[in-house]
């Protein structure tokens, strides 16, 4: 019996590593990537976004896929949604 309660004591410091683990690192990159998923998916036109290469960029058309952006008043190219890094609020543009 005295081992028994030896081999519960010796998994009680992993359990509490691994919650340790868990609440600062797996739990908030799992909220942050709902967060960037959401905003992806909230993209409309006239947005500004960053993506992930430091362009700053308007949004033209959001399709399914990808999302047309304009880069100046000439040029107008398609970009995969996973390389969205942020949108720019109103007011923040030169920050």
């Amino acid at each position: 019996m005295e081992q028994q309660g030896s081999v519960i004591g010796s998994f009680i410091p992993l359990l509490i590593l691994f919650a340790i683990f868990y609440f600062l690192i797996i739990r908030p990159q799992n909220k942050q990537r709902k967060a960037h998923e959401a905003m992806i998916a909230g993209l409309q036109k006239g947005d500004k976004i960053v993506t992930n290469g430091g362009l700053i960029a308007t949004v033209v058309k959001p399709e399914e896929d990808f999302i047309k952006i304009k880069l100046n008043d000439e040029m107008i190219v398609k970009l995969d949604r996973n390389f969205v890094a942020r949108k720019v609020e109103t007011g923040n543009e030169n920050a």
